[in-house]
């Protein structure tokens, strides 16, 4: 097992670079559904959190309300791949969506960009139409490239046993 300490900033680099993430959430009788979404994942040196704009659709609220889960998987060409089993909890305050709102407006390129874009939040993050989620993760795994195409090094994985996840 590898330590929050060093997985966390792996991680970040990680998907921050990739940008798009597969997220998988599962209704209330164990059937998948998954969507490509766009995280910002912030670590402060204890603490690694993601954030979600997204659209509250009554699909994902249904998800969310029978499993309060996701997992979040992160793929590129090279092979690179990471991904963040976590707990979720929805956010529709008008402080917090103006918040992580302005977290994608201001963040670094490629993961940065102007939530305006997205054609039903042109009222901006008090727009009913707009929401968060927040990502607590309770499993990540790291593995760049090099390790499957080259056997170079070894997979990061981490796991916190203390809450209610293995």
């Amino acid at each position: 097992m590898t330590a929050l300490e060093s997985i966390a900033p792996a991680f970040v680099d990680m998907a921050h670079s990739i940008v798009w993430a597969s997220v998988a959430t599962v209704d209330a009788v164990g059937r998948p559904r998954t969507r490509i979404l766009h995280p910002i994942w912030e670590w402060d040196g204890t603490d690694l959190f993601g954030w979600i704009a997204t659209v509250p659709t009554p699909l994902k609220r249904a998800h969310l309300a029978a499993h309060p889960d996701v997992s979040v998987s992160y793929w590129t060409t090279t092979q690179d791949t990471c991904s963040a089993e976590c707990l979720v909890e929805w956010y529709t305050d008008d402080d917090t969506c103006a918040q992580v709102w302005d977290k994608f407006a201001t963040g670094p390129a490629p993961v940065g960009y102007d939530p305006r874009v997205i054609p039903m939040w042109k009222d901006g993050p008090t727009s009913h139409e707009f929401a968060v989620l927040r990502l607590a993760p309770y499993r990540l795994r790291v593995m760049p490239g090099a390790v499957m195409m080259r056997g170079e090094g070894a997979p990061l994985m981490w796991s916190d046993h203390s809450g209610r996840r293995d």
